[in-house]
């Protein structure tokens, strides 16, 4: 018991100490774009979806989790703005026409992405690449009454993307960079407007910390009309449910994971430890004993006593007899020559050998005296009838 409230002492001490240190170890910045509205992170979106209802004031803010088909075809979307800012953006035949459906009705989307996927590419005829010529690209936009007197510049490089090929048929373009490249398009539908961005870094907690990145953000989603209701997709970003389970207050801080692990480590090698040194000695339980070959014993030796060598010989000689008779279906009431030559046929064995053995069980069966060598003899032919016809007495 001593030893064990020392094992405990020092596995607490240590587990304290790491979580401290853990715990007062600063943070390193997660530069990872995740675009996840709940993510305080440089490139979550945390707060451009918080400002949201001071961009669009009154308005109801909503967010979606379903497919673009499902939540422009349902009957629950309201008249209002989609806004989809995803890593990349996936749309089907039917997920398109739906939203265009429901941009005619007088709806505005907007959409940024780093790459865009499935039918919308084919139909709008929109690719993407990025700038690598120059670094910290600048960007615009078209329309004078928005145009800023310099480009915004954004670091890290958050705003090389742009699209290099459109249809200008189609799109309007209302945004470049400084290399007049195509950075912002818009779409017209009946009476609403599908806007596409390139750059969704740009709309991101990093930027709007910026003066310049909340005034391109401001002016960008400018575009989009008063509405009733907002609506914010996390299906394409790929955005799940917030985990519920107790354990996500140790998940959610490294420290804290790691010191779940530790300890739960630490419990599995006491326990592997207690089980080695307290397991009870296994009592050595005897095999039971083979009754059937002391029996065997028991009556071999009372005809061995006897002397009894003629009954021993006529009960082998019926055992291998009947087992002529099942195993190859031969008839044993006559044993002769054509008897010897069938039995060659169907084991295997060799004609002389067959002879031999009909002989031995003929005599056999025939005298009331046998000699102890005349069973010996007569065993050894059977037992090597048994052992080349591949019989184990089973």
């Amino acid at each position: 018991m001593k030893d064990f409230k020392i094992y405990i002492t020092i596995a607490s001490l240590l587990l304290i100490g790491y979580v401290v240190a853990q715990y007062n170890k600063p943070k390193p910045v997660n530069w990872q774009s995740t675009l996840y509205y709940k993510d305080k992170i440089p490139f979550g979106t945390y707060l451009l979806y918080d400002r949201l209802k001071d961009i669009y004031p009154g308005a109801g803010l909503t967010r979606t989790n379903k497919s673009a088909y499902n939540v422009f075809h349902g009957d629950s979307l309201q008249q209002g703005n989609y806004i989809i800012i995803a890593k990349s953006i996936t749309l089907n035949k039917f997920d398109f026409e739906a939203m265009v459906k429901y941009i005619k009705a007088g709806n505005s989307v907007f959409m940024s992405a780093f790459e865009w996927r499935g039918f919308i590419t084919d139909t709008l005829k929109i690719e993407t690449r990025a700038e690598y010529a120059a670094k910290n690209v600048s960007i615009n936009f078209t329309n004078p009454q928005l145009k800023a007197p310099s480009n915004y510049v954004f670091k890290r490089d958050i705003a090389n993307q742009y699209f290099s090929e459109l249809d200008t048929a189609k799109a309007t373009v209302i945004g470049k960079n400084y290399a007049d490249h195509c950075t912002f398009l818009s779409y017209k539908f009946g009476k609403g407007t599908l806007y596409l961005c390139a750059t969704p870094d740009v709309f991101t907690n990093y930027s709007l910390l910026t003066p310049q990145g909340s005034e391109y953000v401001a002016k960008a989603l400018s575009y989009l009309p008063k509405a009733p209701y907002v609506y914010w997709d996390q299906y394409q970003n790929g955005d799940i449910p917030e985990d519920i389970s107790p354990l996500r207050v140790f998940f959610g801080n490294p420290a804290l994971q790691w010191a779940y692990y530790l300890s739960l480590g630490s419990i599995l090698i006491f326990v592997f430890y207690e089980m080695k040194r307290r397991q009870r000695v296994i009592p050595v339980i005897e095999p039971l004993p083979n009754s059937t070959l002391d029996f065997v014993t028991v009556v071999g030796q009372v005809y061995y006593e006897k002397r009894n060598n003629a009954n021993i010989a006529h009960k082998k000689v019926i055992y291998l007899l009947e087992h002529i008779r099942e195993q190859y279906r031969l008839k044993t009431s006559k044993l002769d020559q054509e008897f010897v030559n069938i039995l060659a046929q169907k084991t295997g064995i060799d004609e002389g050998f067959a002879s031999s053995l009909i002989s031995a069980v003929n005599f056999a069966s025939t005298h009331q005296q046998i000699t102890d060598m005349e069973l010996i003899q007569l065993n050894k032919l059977i037992e090597k009838f048994y052992s080349q016809t591949g019989y184990n007495g089973k």
